[in-house]
Formats: C-alpha cells, sequence, structure tokens
C-alpha cells in the first residue's frame, strides 16, 4: 500500500500528537467455525449486520456462535501481497477417507511439531486411505504455522495415495497460490472441483485461485457456484469486489511486456504515458531483482484508473495512493507523462510483490511497508527526530500491532505506522546491511515468525528492537 500522506508526513508528525490507536474489531463466529472480522457489528431482528470498510453485509443471526467485541485483527488479516482477497482459508470438513480416524491427529502432531516417524509408521501399514489422511494432517498443520515448503510436501505425498481427493487438492492448491505458484495451483483447484462438483468449498479455492492469477471472470462464476451450494458471508464479500473490478474495467484496454499486462481506459491514458509506464517498471522490476534476489514467478497485472473508478475498486481509505493486493492498482488521474513521483509510486507497489515473492505472502505489514518505502529511496530526514522523541518518550506504535494491515488506520495513525516501518528497516539496513533483510525474508518464506527471524538475524526481538531503533533515530536525528 503507498500512501500520499507520507509525502507530508512532517507536517504530522509531531511529539504527543498521536492519538490512541483504533486497532480493535469485532469479530463475529459462525457455527460453521469460521470467523469475521468486522468494523462494527450489530444485531437487527433475526439479522446480524456488519460493516467492512465502506461495505455493509447481514447474514441470519441462526448461523451465529457468538460475537465478540474488541478484538484483535489477525496479522494478515488484509491480502497486500498478492495472494487474492483475502488470507482466510474455509474451513473444510474433511470428506471420504480423511473422515473416520478422530485419534490420528494427535499421533501424527503433538507438542507442536509433526511426528515424522509417526508418518512412516503408517505408512507401512500399507493402507492408502489411512497414510493419505497421516500426511494431509501433517501438511494442514504446517500450513497453518506459515510452513509453506514442508506443507506441500507432505500434501504432495498425501495426493500419491489419493490423488483426487478433493480437501486434499484444495488444500495443496491454497498452498501453491500463497507461495506465488497461481498458474500451477489453478489445475490443482479445478481439479478439485471436478472431483467434487457439489463442494462449496472446492468452488471458493477455484474462485481464490482465479482472481489471483487474474481470472476475476472465471472467479466470479466460481463464487456464485460456491454460494448456490452454501450462503458464506466471507464467500459474498470476495464476489463483490470481483463484480466491482469487472464492471469498472468492461472496457479497458490491454497490453503486455516481459513481465508485466497492463490494463487501462483508452481515453483516460495517453500512449506516450502507456509506453513510459511500462519502460520504467521494466527498469525497477530489473532494480529490484538485484536489490532483493528475488523475482515474482508470473506476470503482473497493472491496472490504471481514474481517481474516482480507484476508490470504488479497491474501497481503500482516503489516504491511499495505490493498492497492491496482488494486482498493482494506480490513480492517474492528470497525469499525461512519467513523473519522478509516479515511478517511486510504481517502484514502491512494485516492491510489495517482489516481498510477497520472498516471504510466500506472510510478511507482516511493517516490514513490507518498510521495505517498500527504503528501496523506493524515501528518507526520513525530516521527521526522523519526531518519530525520535515518540519513541524515547514511550508513545510510537508497537512493531506487533504494526503486523497487521495498516488499512485500518485513521490518516494519522497511517502516517506513524509508515514513518515507524521505515525507521525499522532503515536501522537494520544501516546497521545489518541489506543482506540481513533478505535473510529476514527469507526466514519468513520459511514459516519463522517476524520476531523469530529478527532473532535469527539481527539477535533481537521486537521490543529489543524497538529500544534500538529509538537509539538509532537519536543517534541520526538528534534528540
Amino acid at each position: 500500500m503507498r500512501t500520499r500522506v507520507i509525502f507530508f508526513v512532517a507536517g504530522l508528525l509531531s511529539f504527543g500528537a498521536f492519538a490512541p490507536l483504533r486497532s480493535s474489531a469485532d469479530v463475529i463466529h459462525l457455527k460453521n467455525g469460521r470467523t469475521i472480522w468486522a468494523d462494527h457489528v450489530r444485531e437487527n431482528g433475526k439479522h446480524v449486520e456488519y460493516d467492512v470498510g465502506d461495505d455493509s453485509y447481514k447474514i441470519s443471526k441462526s448461523s451465529v456462535q457468538s460475537i465478540e467485541a474488541g478484538g484483535l485483527p489477525p496479522a494478515y488479516a488484509l491480502s497486500a501481497n498478492g495472494q487474492g482477497p483475502a488470507k482466510d482459508l474455509p474451513v473444510f470438513v474433511p470428506e471420504d477417507s480423511l473422515a473416520g480416524h478422530n485419534d490420528l491427529g494427535t499421533k501424527v502432531v503433538h507438542d507442536g511439531n509433526v511426528d515424522v516417524d509417526a508418518l512412516t509408521s503408517l505408512e507401512k501399514e500399507g493402507k492408502p486411505e489411512l497414510s493419505a489422511t497421516a500426511y494431509f494432517l501433517a501438511g494442514k498443520h504446517e500450513f497453518e504455522h506459515g510452513n509453506l515448503p514442508q506443507a506441500k510436501r507432505y500434501f504432495e505425498t498425501a495426493l500419491r495415495f489419493q490423488p483426487e481427493n478433493s480437501t486434499i487438492l484444495n488444500y495443496y492448491a491454497m498452498a501453491l497460490v500463497r507461495s506465488g505458484n497461481g498458474a500451477a495451483a489453478l489445475s490443482y483447484a479445478e481439479r478439485s472441483a471436478r472431483a467434487n462438483p457439489n463442494s462449496a468449498d472446492a468452488y471458493t479455492v477455484l474462485g481464490y485461485v482465479q482472481f489471483a492469477t487474474d481470472r476475476s471472470k472465471d472467479a466470479i462464476r466460481s463464487w456464485k457456484r460456491s454460494l448456490e451450494l452454501r450462503p458464506d458471508p466471507v464467500v459474498e464479500q470476495y464476489l463483490a469486489k470481483a463484480n466491482r473490478e469487472s464492471t469498472t474495467e468492461a472496457d479497458f484496454a490491454q497490453r503486455e511486456s516481459s513481465h508485466f499486462t497492463l490494463r487501462y481506459e483508452g481515453k483516460q491514458t495517453s500512449e506516450l504515458l502507456r509506453r513510459e509506464l511500462i519502460a520504467t517498471l521494466e527498469a525497477e522490476y530489473d532494480e529490484l531483482v538485484r536489490q532483493l534476489g528475488v523475482a515474482p514467478r508470473a506476470s503482473i497485472p497493472v491496472i490504471l484508473y481514474t481517481e474516482q473508478a480507484f476508490f470504488d475498486v479497491t474501497h481503500a481509505p482516503s489516504w491511499s495512493g495505490a493498492v497492491n493486493d496482488g494486482k498493482l492498482r494506480i490513480p492517474i488521474s492528470g497525469i499525461t507523462s512519467m513523473t519522478p513521483e509516479l515511478a517511486r509510486v510504481l517502484k514502491h507497489e512494485l516492491a510489495h510483490s517482489f516481498v510477497s515473492q520472498a516471504t510466500g505472502g506472510r510478511c507482516p505489514t511493517w516490514l513490507n511497508e518498510g521495505v517498500a518505502q527504503a528501496v523506493e529511496g524515501k528518507s526520513l530526514s525530516a521527521e526522523g527526530r519526531r518519530l525520535g522523541q515518540m519513541f524515547r518518550a514511550q508513545q510510537a506504535i508497537p512493531y506487533n500491532v504494526l503486523e497487521g494491515s495498516f488499512m485500518r488506520f485513521s490518516t494519522m495513525e497511517a502516517v506513524v505506522a509508515y514513518a515507524e516501518s521505515l525507521a525499522a528497516v532503515q536501522y537494520i539496513v544501516e546497521t545489518y546491511g541489506m543482506s540481513d533483510v533478505e535473510r529476514i525474508l527469507e526466514r519468513i518464506g520459511q514459516g519463522s515468525s517476524a520476531e523469530a527471524a529478527l532473532r535469527a538475524t539481527i539477535h533481537s526481538d521486537y521490543g529489543q528492537m524497538e529500544s534500538d531503533v529509538g537509539k538509532f533515530l537519536a543517534s541520526k536525528y538528534g534528540e
């Protein structure tokens, strides 16, 4: 996410002016095991109504288990990393051979770890259904703990025993798409829907993968089919976003380059601007490969909007200047040729796609935004001293809070969040080098938490890093 307010952050970031964070949310726990994180929840007769951003939804009260007020939104609840419209995964009810082994879970996973010896022992029994279930449970455990490489290996083994099991195919497709391999994920999601054409979960996952691979019209059909099979308010949110995008971009033209697919409304952009955009993006792509040592696997969609269309499609907060939700969504009203500011916005947003590839979509927002600001060349020179004063007064936002999306923040909160993110990355780069930033991203991609990755590289937890960032700011920008 790129924010315009960062350009005038010095005028807003004043000592003592920071208001308390509005970081809590209301949580709706559904009877089917799902959870919905909402800005506001209210009961209205036989329905529960809730707001997410500018959208309002309602669900039957009979489908709600409980409502919890004031929860902390999950760290990866909103997608800013190229993995589609949301990060949550449908709750699968194990089918066929995955049912009837209630005690198997404790054999395969105990003390927080997969028991590899137990897997080997179960496989030696020579029962394909049992082996498929055991390896699926192991993969599901690793998937839920963010260890995507190991999760994929377990799912692949499970599929050797039951290659057409829809539940295993669903999870494997999700592991692939979150690892940045949407093209491969698509074939497995399609197989799942063919194997179980009456599964709402199969069509939900298929739509998720289609949306993430820039097949929005196909995703709309899949999500409509999922809702026919089983009403689900989360899928309704997915569908609403895809419909907004499809309606807005119905008459857009398209051109492709080596690494990008550019979509635009012809009368809103000049041929000169389109050529300059592609040339700038390709040059920035090559530079980011050198800076971050990784590259996205698939072509990256870049969509140019008018100002109004941008907010209609994204429903982003008013302070947003661009969005990367797997597609670079750029408002270009009034711009007729490439400007230095537009080039910085493009590089910032493009950096998120690289970070997503490096971390398997698991990067905390503060690190994601810090890296994006650092590679675009942003500096804290104008506001570093004020920010240092906030750290010294212990009025900075804790970094564990900044793991979650910034989309829920007010303008003032977003200003501080972005500045702190840049300060942390600037501190790591100037103290340890860009190579340690790459190692942190790599460890997160391998399944480590952000804090564990910090401890393994710069030997700091969040508390220590906050102290060190404060000292860094004081030393660099003065007391």
